[in-house]
């Protein structure tokens, strides 16, 4: 069973109003479960667990620090490219937006490891547009190879690919895959993706399963925080998180809140999520998914950032540039969203420890696989 099938069972309208339904009662039952349930996980975000919301955040922070210690784990996304086929009205990438678009070449990736390296980076996220004419398995294959000697951990979020492509990214060196499904509402998705192959809903969300077949060490979900009601996306998040955990044991899986930010073309997110109802999808999903690790990106401001660190983040990107080649030559190409948290790695990593959490820049080494190779 794929998790399509395990999303077809639950009607995402029916979710709405279970949600909706969920009253105090609910709620303690559900925060007093040892193990809770989906039905548990419907109360906790429900506006029921709204006046529970301090007692959720002191058990978030309880749970992580059990499970996962004081540490957060930092890295930084590499864009590689902008281009794309795609029509998301919501992206800076859109096909139809008239910005400037560039793809680095290798050695211009590697030249922005470079910079990261020195900044104290081992861990980079690749990303890049949805072009796969442009940024191709050769090309990719190409750029891990470069960035490799300089990285412990190196992650791809680009365009979906086939179990037998991810298997050839791991034997170069890739250990992590990032994809967000976006909205996981089925029927409102062609709405948001008006034209090219992300518009295929479920190509797109059995591709974390694919990456799992691969054999990936970590898998990354998320859902883009603007786009659906954040109650019934959160819920079906936690579905797919806990789905991938259970089916992909020997992979550790994490999930993104990423939260619509301004991009060229003028989108307005249809249900705005606000800071509150950020830090109850984040502790809800926390108290249901106790060994899942929690990301949070320079999408967010700084304040935003340093409060939530206790209540259940486990990793954060610092010093983030969204634009191909943004760190070695600012202003190229178009940015994908803006960047909110512009303090610089360094800075962050000095807040982390001001809260008594250890930041850690490299928590893996893929010499553990691949003795030939690995960052020093």
């Amino acid at each position: 069973m794929s998790f399509h099938e395990v999303l077809k069972s639950h009607p995402w309208r029916e979710v709405g109003r279970g949600i909706l339904r969920s009253g105090e009662d609910d709620v303690r039952r559900a925060l007093a479960a040892r193990h809770p349930t989906p039905e548990d996980l419907l109360a906790m975000l429900s506006p029921a667990a709204e006046p529970f919301l301090e007692e959720m955040a002191q058990s978030a922070h309880r749970l992580t620090r059990q499970r996962f210690g004081r540490v957060i784990g930092l890295f930084a996304p590499v864009y590689v490219s902008n281009e794309c086929i795609n029509s998301c009205v919501y992206c800076g990438f859109n096909r139809a937006n008239p910005v400037k678009r560039l793809t680095l070449t290798p050695q211009r990736v590697e030249a922005e490891g470079r910079h990261l390296h020195h900044a104290g980076f081992r861990h980079v996220l690749l990303v890049s547009g949805e072009n796969p004419h442009v940024v191709t398995l050769e090309y990719l294959t190409w750029v891990v190879d470069l960035l490799r000697p300089l990285f412990s951990s190196i992650s791809i979020e680009i365009y979906p690919l086939e179990t037998d492509e991810y298997a050839e990214l791991i034997d170069h060196g890739v250990d992590g895959l990032v994809l967000y499904q976006e909205t996981y509402d089925e029927a409102r998705f062609p709405e948001f993706h008006p034209r090219g192959r992300k518009r295929d809903f479920r190509w797109r969300l059995e591709t974390p399963e694919r990456g799992g077949l691969a054999g990936f060490r970590r898998l990354g979900v998320g859902a883009l925080l603007g786009l659906g009601d954040w109650r019934t996306e959160g819920f079906f998040l936690g579905l797919h998180a806990r789905y991938l955990l259970k089916t992909f044991w020997r992979s550790h899986v994490t999930v993104s809140f990423p939260r619509l930010k301004p991009a060229a073309g003028g989108f307005e997110p249809p249900h705005p999520v606000g800071d509150a109802e950020l830090t109850q999808l984040l502790v809800a999903l926390r108290l249901f998914l106790p060994d899942v690790g929690f990301t949070l990106s320079t999408r967010e401001p700084a304040h935003l950032r340093d409060h939530l660190i206790p209540l259940g983040i486990t990793s954060m990107s610092a010093g983030s540039s969204t634009e191909p080649g943004g760190y070695t030559r600012d202003g190229e190409a178009e940015a994908q969203f803006q960047v909110a948290d512009e303090r610089s790695p360094r800075e962050i990593a000095e807040v982390i420890q001001s809260r008594g959490y250890e930041p850690v820049w490299k928590d893996w080494d893929a010499a553990f696989l691949h003795p030939e190779g690995g960052c020093r």
